[in-house]
């Protein structure tokens, strides 16, 4: 019912930065909330920052000040995330929630965070 397309991630340096972006098509007006979440090797899903379809954001004590949730339009949000350590390194995943169709997420994209 919703498709979402990632994009960005990749190999970073320590202290450095990455842009994650994710789009949503289908039936967006059923959108409730956007935001990414993330999963490392042997630990569960993590939610990384959120944000409702009123502009309300949410984040992880363990991003806080680092990363930034936003919103060009009503289906395509960004994580830019700053001052990266690589506890962040993980899948990341796009994930969008409906109240009637339940919770779409993306293929996930990699984010590797080098000492």
């Amino acid at each position: 019912q919703v498709q979402l397309v990632e994009s960005g991630g990749g190999l970073v340096q320590a202290g450095g930065s990455l842009r994650l972006s994710c789009t949503a098509s289908g039936i967006i007006f059923a959108i409730n909330a956007m935001g990414w979440y993330r999963q490392a090797p042997g630990k569960q899903r993590e939610l990384v920052a959120s944000i409702t379809s009123g502009g309300s954001t949410n984040y992880a004590d363990s991003v806080k000040g680092r990363f930034t949730l936003s919103r060009n339009n009503k289906n395509t949000v960004f994580l830019q995330m700053n001052s990266l350590k690589p506890e962040d390194t993980a899948v990341y995943y796009c994930n969008a929630a409906t109240i009637r169709w339940g919770d779409s997420w993306g293929q996930g994209t990699q984010v590797t965070v080098s000492s």
